[in-house]
């Protein structure tokens, strides 16, 4: 039955205080915007928490929602709209579908309103209406002259297809995961005992859908998508899609990467990369990812200089 109300009702989690532990992360040799200091020196107040953490947030209401589904045949997708640091708190929101659906929209929201990120959620093959990243995508005016990412090109493919990476409890992720499963564990926002194996209707652990972020980006280096640098980004965006799911702790896959789009705001440029993620053994595709990892004009020292050097205007940039 359709809501016959004006304003559909949702499911609200409980405010959490997610932890940062990417302070000690390093991209190309120098510190992430993750670090305070680095922070600091681009005017933040401390290293904000990686997007993806709060996704953690998510995952009892959509299993409330679409039960042990959602870990199979998921998807969330999702904008960010404001840096949370650490000792801040967030609530997550779920708008209830009608009866039988399998796509609604979700947000987060800091303890005094302020909104975190914006997205949608879905379950199953579909049809399904725009996921959130698959609208913004639609919608990108293409940028006119890049100057960071200049290099790079749409329908490019990544240097190291395919990657091969796994994720087990004590294994540590590379510098731009300086922690293991086992750390995030002890301090998720939301504990599941799926994710150790105990009662898993899957029969083994399965990796938590902010995790699935970690073990994609932990052999990012390979796809040499490098932009000029040294230069300071984030995650501005991110979907990721189980197929054919769940992922699990300690088992083998293949990662394919792509250049999907390229684009630019005032203040960044932005490369958007899918990633396909093939089961090891059986190569069956069962997840994909897209990423929007933005680059910000102003901590790349040479921006103005090569912006001139290349003819592009320094104002009028695209909003």
């Amino acid at each position: 039955m359709a809501h016959p109300f004006a304003e559909r009702p949702f499911l609200c989690g409980r405010l959490r205080q997610p932890r940062q532990m990417l302070a000690d992360q390093t991209y190309d040799g120098h510190k992430s915007i993750h670090d305070d200091a680095m922070a600091a020196d681009l005017g933040l107040r401390a290293g904000p928490i990686e997007g993806p953490t709060h996704f953690s947030q998510f995952d009892p209401l959509l299993v409330q929602l679409w039960g042990a589904d959602w870990y199979a045949t998921g998807c969330i997708s999702a904008h960010y709209q404001t840096m949370v640091v650490e000792g801040e708190q967030v609530r997550a929101f779920v708008q209830l579908p009608d009866a039988g659906g399998t796509f609604t929209r979700l947000w987060a929201e800091k303890a005094d309103g302020t909104p975190v990120l914006t997205g949608t959620a879905s379950v199953g093959a579909g049809p399904h209406p725009p996921s959130e990243i698959t609208q913004r995508i639609a919608k990108l005016r293409p940028a006119q002259q890049l100057v960071i990412n200049r290099d790079l090109r749409v329908g490019q493919q990544g240097a190291g297809n395919p990657e091969s990476v796994r994720m087990a409890f004590g294994q540590h992720m590379g510098p731009h995961y300086p922690f293991t499963l086992n750390d995030k564990l002890q301090v998720i926002t939301e504990p599941c005992s799926w994710y150790t194996g105990a009662d898993s209707p899957w029969g083994r652990p399965i990796i938590p859908t902010e995790m699935i972020s970690v073990l994609l980006g932990s052999t990012m280096d390979q796809a040499q998508f490098r932009g000029k640098g040294p230069a300071v980004g984030l995650f501005a965006g991110q979907e990721i899609k189980r197929i054919a799911g769940p992922l699990f702790v300690d088992h083998p896959y293949l990662l394919e990467r792509e250049i999907v789009a390229l684009s630019e705001s005032a203040r960044t440029e932005s490369v958007w990369v899918k990633t396909r993620i093939l089961d090891g053994v059986t190569k069956q595709l069962v997840a994909e990812m897209i990423l929007n990892s933005a680059t910000l004009k102003a901590s790349y020292a040479a921006y103005d200089e090569e912006a001139r050097m290349l003819g592009k205007p320094l104002e009028g940039t695209q909003a």
